[in-house]
């Protein structure tokens, strides 16, 4: 079966987040502290970003910015978390954006380029998006990426004091065999 087709991205790019992002990045959250909650807690501090670039640093996670192609800021963030290998060649999704730069379709944008990038790059066959119930511009987002409902995970993750609900939304590859890095 031939490679999927994905969606062009023509105004944002994506690239991986390094130390020199530091000051842009905690910008941009601390600007849309109010945006994201209650759905996510992001790096807002300078000892949280190095902890999240650790985490980065290691083979199970890898973290991607969005950023447009014109002026290369910085307008969102994916994160794959929990990448598995072997039979599985999954990973959980997280992805947010800057309050500034939100509702204006850069995120499908970048989503388009993440699962393009975790299928042809990392050879991935699967990803899992986990959103709360009630945050409805994800949902859509993940609906219009292509991504489909799987069911609830009653008190999934830990955020803001306390345990939430979540929906998982798939992305899966529609190839029936695997990709030569998936074969390792």
């Amino acid at each position: 079966m031939a490679a999927p087709d994905f969606e062009p991205a023509p105004r944002v790019s994506l690239r991986p987040v390094v130390r020199a992002d530091r000051r842009e990045f905690l910008e941009l959250m601390r600007t849309s502290e109010r945006f994201h909650d209650p759905w996510i807690s992001p790096p807002r501090s300078p000892l949280a970003f190095d902890h999240y670039l650790a985490r980065l640093s290691r083979d199970d996670h890898d973290g991607q910015l969005i950023c447009l192609k014109r002026s290369s800021q910085i307008v969102g963030v994916v994160n794959l978390n929990n990448i598995v290998r072997g039979s599985f060649l999954s990973a959980s999704l997280g992805y947010y954006v800057g309050a500034p730069y939100a509702r204006q379709g850069y995120m499908l944008e970048g989503l388009e380029l993440i699962k393009r990038y975790a299928i042809h790059d990392l050879g991935l066959h699967r990803l899992e998006a986990n959103i709360q119930p009630d945050n409805a511009p994800s949902i859509g987002l993940a609906q219009r990426a292509g991504f489909s409902y799987e069911g609830l995970s009653p008190a999934y993750l830990y955020i803001d004091g306390a345990w939430r609900d979540h929906e998982r939304w798939t992305y899966t590859d529609s190839r029936r065999t695997l990709l030569p890095q998936q074969a390792r």
